[in-house]
């Protein structure tokens, strides 16, 4: 009797692909393409992306920075102030809407109104308020430095053969004015929160879709080349504005994302998929590929999705030594035991300086939990 599962691979079942391989050996890359040492990688996205830049920058591949430090400018004033983080620098880019307005505003498509915040007495740029450690003197200052900076966000998007998107966030903040989304509420890194100004937004499903379809059409109309790697950031949120639990809201979120990257996969022949969130939150991987805090990614999880991707995108791949994690990258707001440079830390520490204890929770800490054998 014929059985339409007969001639399936291994990797189709999960008894084989699951239990059969040692735990944290399970492989679920399926597609991939060789990125060649003459490609130009860019990336972009949510902090977990800045992993693969330094597994990019290891291999010996071409890890495309247009945004670079001014000639003569100190490697301790070029980590201050972000240089090399990204490919140019945005900071953070957590939802898709953010991106692709990004996009238009760097071609000369869209102008946000409301783009200036000030703070601690000076201004900073309302889409990547946490870039620069020190505050501009004036908002033309502020306008200036944006101009600079989105002509180097064209070259990214225009000149890089693979762009490596990281997806992270559903949930943000846009202006009521124009719909303009930013990377964090207005009041925690600067400007001051109005609800006649400013709304939450939790993008549905089907605008997600959209929004990644768009980015992917016009990015391939300026750069016909352009190959896009998509990945989903396995790192949970750090706060949710839903009156839900923050664990239930990560989960919609991560499954919106994941949905729409599986849509725009099957429709575009220059996106792939790599399967970093499955790799991380795989339940063979039981608890060992996330720090105590149950949300920072630690250096063995961040090691083999490094260690899978260099074996499926990079010629020979298989047998280059394990990717050390990323380097000592931090930024104004950053939580500094960390090494990752993410906006979303920003929301915590303004809790913490605003007089804001975090509650113990009724699981008890991470000491609690390793006493008790849990």
């Amino acid at each position: 009797m014929n059985n339409p599962y007969d001639s399936l691979s291994d990797a189709c079942f999960w008894s084989r692909a699951m239990l059969g391989p040692a735990p944290g050996h399970v492989d679920p890359v399926m597609r991939s393409r060789v990125i060649t040492p003459a490609d130009k990688v860019a990336t972009i996205g949510s902090c977990f992306a800045q992993h693969l830049s330094a597994s990019i920058r290891s291999a010996g591949l071409t890890y495309y920075v247009a945004e670079a430090a001014p000639r003569g400018m100190s490697a301790e004033e070029s980590t201050r102030r972000n240089y090399g983080v990204f490919s140019a620098r945005y900071g953070n880019v957590y939802t898709v809407r953010q991106a692709l307005q990004l996009l238009e505003r760097s071609l000369g498509r869209f102008s946000p109104i409301d783009a200036v915040w000030a703070r601690d007495g000076g201004f900073v740029d309302a889409f990547r308020p946490t870039i620069e450690p020190d505050v501009h003197r004036s908002p033309s200052e502020v306008t200036e430095a944006a101009h600079t900076h989105l002509q180097y966000v064209r070259d990214v998007f225009t000149c890089c053969d693979w762009l490596v998107l990281t997806l992270g966030l559903t949930e943000g903040w846009r202006s009521r004015m124009d719909g303009a989304v930013y990377p964090l509420a207005p009041g925690v890194c600067g400007g001051s929160f109005d609800a006649e100004k400013y709304e939450f937004v939790n993008f549905t499903v089907q605008e997600v879709c959209s929004d990644l379809e768009c980015l992917v059409k016009r990015l391939s109309e300026v750069n016909p080349k352009i190959q896009i790697l998509l990945t989903v950031s396995p790192v949970p949120l750090i706060a949710t504005y839903e009156p839900r639990h923050v664990w239930v809201s990560t989960t919609v979120s991560k499954a919106v994302l994941r949905v729409a990257a599986d849509e725009v996969e099957r429709r575009f022949e220059n996106v792939l998929y790599f399967p970093a969130y499955e790799i991380v939150t795989s339940p063979t991987s039981g608890t060992g590929f996330f720090a105590d805090d149950l949300r920072q990614v630690t250096p063995r999880g961040v090691a083999h999705v490094m260690r899978l991707f260099a074996k499926h995108f990079i010629q020979g791949g298989d047998q280059r030594p394990h990717v050390p994690p990323v380097g000592n990258h931090v930024s104004i707001g950053v939580n500094e035991s960390e090494d990752i440079v993410c906006d979303e830390e920003v929301i915590d520490r303004a809790l913490r300086e605003s007089g804001f204890e975090r509650p113990v929770c009724s699981n008890g800490n991470a000491e609690e939990r390793e006493r008790d054998g849990r």
